[in-house]
């Protein structure tokens, strides 16, 4: 490094959770790229040698060792003159389990920071996992000093427990903040990321790195999406989201501090970061738990037709198989969508007629039920039996089964356990309705950069217009049983993101007793909730890790106006005794 400049490569990377070793080679590679680029230090994201999120995997003794054994290996690496390393894992210090970041350099453990502020709300968990580290100093990369926040260490929280950990660098002489990120994707979650770093960059007056993980785990998605701004706020670096990527910056010192112009990407928004938040949860899921392809009920109808887009786009039209399946009230227009749709994708398909299965169940349930009037009982028997012989080719053929379930369905119970809920991962599970029909049209105009499935027009039109039905009886439609989509979701919205009164929504003009009614069946479908594949998280409250709610709940809020909290009932004596019960 010349005195008045350093190189740092960022290294934007999908890690798995669980393959420390594998995870441990892709450092070693990027380390590659980075003494290539001639760098002087390449950074990877946060617990990037255990992948993110841990869980608690991390709380294993022997996962411990086998992390702290690839730092040590990784560390003796850097001792041929390359570049230092700053990389994310678990470290045991003194008996306490740390969220760490460490700097590894001329073939040692150079340094070690640990994260002070541990999240605990929405996704994160980290309070139950890990010790609260001490806000440090920063650490020396080739004369330079760096900071070291780790992720939440720079979402400032305005309580007691919270260590101001920027404050406490820029005061013992950080030159350049470097923030490790575990960030999963949500809407507009890159507007929050960046005034949060604007914020600390305006406290702080220094250069900020944000370097985040990118690829899928479980439900959550990591857009990597990393990015740098300079002291004066102008942004020094943008690499793109939803791929993996590895850039060398070249920070210059001036006599306003170090300064970088790095390449800048443009960003994907609004729902085609949606679309590519839903490509890259199916690819990682399926690729990162080794199954060989997916197969998925097509219907004829708008979910499973966005589900087969995804699936191609995600892993390639060889991987992917349709299996449709008619009963009696199947109409000759969905048999002839499905077909329209598997052609354009390129997909296997074949058609498995269910009438003998459904008859059958029937003729064994004809004592049981006898005297009983016909209902949704025998509707049901058609999606179990649907259930039943996709699950069938899937223990086969080893293909994994996706569910196609959107949001509004998942919301109100409209949907059939071991029917059509059957199935190992959703990818639009977090998707309303109305955005179904939105991402739809979105993908027959445009795919992402990476998607393996076939550009211009794949969902067949007639698809996206008819009226969505079930085909559970004759001339069933959607809205025979629920309100239109476009009032479903607003009032959906209300009550899962934002959590309102059922007040508050009658009176920003919806009827009471739809309101009520969509109320009472969000709260009694929390048990099929609980039994759903799990799906990909774009929402900023997904059911599952962020919507977690007590299946067995009296509480029904019925739309009065809410009481004013009386505090003259509090009184000084009672407040001062909570206080010293909660210390």
């Amino acid at each position: 490094m010349s005195e008045q400049q350093i190189k740092i490569t960022l290294a934007q990377l999908n890690p798995t959770v669980g393959d420390v070793t594998g995870n441990a080679a892709k450092a070693r590679a990027a380390r590659e790229k980075a003494k290539a680029d001639g760098a002087d230090l390449v950074v990877l994201s946060e617990l990037f040698v255990a992948g993110y999120p841990p869980e608690d995997l991390v709380l294993k003794p022997a996962f411990q060792s086998a992390c702290r054994a690839a730092i040590e290996e990784l560390a003796r690496e850097t001792a041929d003159g390359g570049p230092a390393m700053l990389i994310g894992t678990p470290w045991v210090e003194d008996g306490k389990l740390y969220n760490a970041c460490a700097l590894l350099d001329e073939g040692r453990i150079a340094a070690l920071r640990y994260k002070a502020n541990l999240p605990n709300y929405g996704v994160f968990d980290e309070k139950r996992l890990f010790a609260r580290g001490p806000a440090s100093g920063p650490v020396t990369v080739r004369g330079v000093r760096i900071g070291v926040p780790i992720c939440e260490d720079i979402w400032l929280e305005e309580s007691e427990e919270y260590e101001n950990v920027v404050e406490c660098l820029a005061e013992t002489g950080a030159e350049i903040l470097i923030v490790p990120n575990g960030s999963p994707y949500a809407r507009d979650k890159a507007d929050l990321r960046l005034s949060i770093v604007v914020a600390r960059v305006t406290e702080s007056g220094l250069p900020l790195i944000y370097l985040n993980e990118m690829g899928g785990q479980d439900e959550l998605i990591f857009d990597g999406a990393s990015f740098a701004l300079n002291a004066d706020l102008s942004v020094a670096a943008q690499l793109p989201a939803f791929e993996e990527n590895i850039t060398t910056l070249i920070w210059r010192k001036t006599a306003d501090g170090w300064r970088c112009n790095g390449p800048i990407t443009p960003q994907l928004e609004g729902d085609k970061a949606d679309y590519a938040a839903c490509v890259l949860g199916l690819r990682d899921y399926v690729r990162k738990n080794g199954f060989p392809g997916v197969l998925l009920g097509v219907s004829g109808g708008i979910d499973s037709a966005l589900c087969a887009a995804i699936a191609v786009d995600a892993l390639g039209a060889d991987k992917v198989r349709g299996v449709m399946l008619p009963f009696r009230y199947t109409a000759q227009v969905s048999l002839d969508d499905a077909a329209k749709l598997a052609t354009a994708l390129g997909i296997r398909y074949e058609v498995l007629p269910i009438a003998d299965a459904v008859n059958g169940f029937e003729a064994i349930l004809a004592p049981v039920f006898k005297g009983l009037e016909r209902d949704i009982t025998e509707e049901n028997l058609q999606a179990r039996a649907r259930g039943t012989l996709l699950m069938a080719i899937s223990n086969k053929t080893g293909a994994m089964v996706v569910t196609t379930g959107n949001k509004s369905e998942m919301s109100v119970g409209y949907a059939t356990l071991y029917g059509d809920m059957n199935g190992g991962f959703n990818p639009i599970k977090d998707i309303y309705k109305t955005e179904v029909f939105r991402l739809s049209s979105l993908r027959n105009a445009w795919k992402p950069d990476g998607a393996l499935g076939p550009s211009g027009e794949v969902i067949p039109v007639n698809i996206i217009i008819r009226p969505p039905t079930a085909e559970l009886r004759e001339n069933q439609t959607d809205q025979d049983s629920l309100p239109p989509y476009d009032v479903l979701d607003a009032i959906l919205e209300r009550l899962v993101e934002r959590e309102e009164p059922l007040a508050t929504i009658i009176a920003a003009g919806f009827d009471r007793d739809v309101v009520t009614r969509i109320d009472r069946l969000l709260n009694i479908a929390e048990y099929k909730r609980r039994q759903a594949a799990p799906g990909v998280k774009v929402t900023r409250k997904n059911f599952g890790r962020d919507r977690r709610y007590p299946i067995t709940n009296r509480f029904r809020d019925f739309g009065q106006a809410l009481p004013e909290p009386d505090d003259k009932l509090v009184t000084r004596t009672s407040r001062a005794s909570a206080e010293a019960f909660e210390g």
